[in-house]
């Protein structure tokens, strides 16, 4: 599997990404703006840089830049897409079949919950998308899928509608089960559940679930 590490500029846990870079192999990794700083204190060597690099260090940039093995998007402050949607769009391009972001969470709200739509775009092109802290794991689901105890990020798992609803939702293994369960909007049934089982199984037949894999 083509797997592809996006460093965005939010709030990241330097001890957590220097264990995280240590235990995965990514095919190519891709800096975002002030994510490139990042990297660098991690001593990792990016493949593209992106963004308009208004919160980057401009002497780091410079020396990024000047690397003719390294990519450079460099796009103007005045435009339509985020700069880590530009990443993602790239990441897309390239035939990546899982993305991963780090630091996409933490700092403004509005750049937050804007990196969780990257998932969703990601998953409208059948790639596995994840952002990722030290305290939760992220991803979208459109359909039913089991989760296994041995590889869960944590104890917790919070279910939460993308759509407006999700139909018929079956949760087997948790704490907490539930059958063929409308899941809508609004409501807070899903949040904090429990693993059990060492398999848990997910079901549902229409829409998209937000799933949070948390440790406290």
């Amino acid at each position: 599997m083509k797997r592809a590490l996006i460093f965005a500029g939010g709030s990241l846990n330097l001890e957590f990404a220097k264990q995280y870079t240590n235990h995965n192999v990514f095919d190519c990794l891709i800096a975002v703006d002030n994510g490139l700083s990042y990297m660098d204190q991690l001593g990792l060597k990016p493949d593209v840089i992106v963004g308009d690099f208004d919160t980057a260090d401009h002497q780091l940039v410079d020396k990024y830049k000047d690397l003719n093995s390294i990519q450079t998007i460099e796009l103007v402050p005045e435009k339509d897409e985020t700069d880590t949607e530009t990443a993602v769009d790239y990441a897309i391009r390239m035939g990546y079949e899982e993305v991963v972001l780090l630091g996409a969470m933490g700092g403004r709200f509005d750049h937050t919950l804007g990196n969780l739509h990257m998932l969703y775009r990601l998953l409208q092109h059948k790639i596995h998308g994840l952002m990722l802290d030290e305290k939760n794991q992220i991803y979208l689901k459109d359909s039913s899928f089991t989760l296994k105890k041995e590889t869960a990020f944590g104890t917790y798992v919070s279910l939460i509608p993308f759509t407006p609803t999700v139909e018929k939702l079956s949760l087997q293994g948790f704490k907490y089960p539930l059958h063929e369960f409308l899941l809508q909007s609004g409501v807070s049934i899903g949040i904090s559940n429990e693993i059990k089982d060492d398999n848990c199984e997910i079901t549902f037949e229409k829409g998209i679930l937000i799933i949070i894999e948390a440790q406290d």
